[in-house]
């Protein structure tokens, strides 16, 4: 059976540093028809559950700890029994979303590599968006999950706590800009890019972010 990428669009609100904003985000499905990995289990864990059916879910993947990335995920893997995988730099964040008493989750490794529906995705920290900030690299389906680290047109935010500017610029150039210009650009949010049209644009966003 041959790993497919689902895309699902969630909404709810975005909560940091005393402010609340509406926002859609896309969960992504990678698997087949026997099992299923999830990208960040983003505020509806029905719909998420709906789209997993009687797959087994390998694992629920959080590019990022953001309360808009992570709420549906406790829900999500108690209902199918699953683990939820975070880089522990972003633990702060993580019990910022669920509180003190918040889940465990399993920690990502950079350099670690997943495996789903026989397709491998090679985990990648890239932090700036936030500390513990990763992203999923699939050569097999041709894909990069980016989480918020990049999207079509630059960067993620940086403006927030626990975010940084010149941090976020050396992961993209040292870790997703080396990434083949064909790469298809799975992103937290909005529309999908590819490496090779972003790649060009480097240095107008280190321009833009001073």
């Amino acid at each position: 059976m041959t790993a497919r990428i689902e895309r699902l669009v969630t909404s709810g609100t975005f909560t940091l540093d005393g402010g609340t904003w509406e926002v859609d985000n896309n969960v992504w499905l990678i698997g087949d028809d026997e099992e299923v990995l999830v990208v960040d289990a983003a505020h509806d864990a029905d719909v998420i559950s709906a789209a997993v059916g009687d797959r087994r879910l390998v694992a629920i993947v959080c590019t990022h700890a953001h309360n808009d990335h992570v709420n549906a995920a406790p829900a999500l893997a108690a209902r199918h029994g699953a683990p939820i995988l975070l880089h522990p730099a972003d633990t702060v964040l993580w019990k910022m979303a669920h509180g003190e008493a918040a889940p465990d989750f399993r920690e990502l490794a950079a350099g670690e590599t997943l495996t789903v529906a026989g397709v491998e995705l090679t985990v990648l920290h890239t932090p700036g968006h936030s500390p513990g900030a990763v992203c999923l690299h699939a050569p097999g389906l041709n894909a990069l999950f980016s989480g918020d680290t990049l999207f079509q047109g630059g960067p993620g935010a940086t403006g927030r706590s626990f975010s940084d500017f010149g941090t976020i610029v050396a992961s993209i150039r040292d870790r997703l800009l080396t990434l083949p210009v064909g790469t298809t650009v799975h992103t937290g949010h909005g529309d999908t890019t590819t490496i090779g049209a972003e790649a060009p644009h480097l240095d107008e966003w280190i321009t833009r972010g001073h």
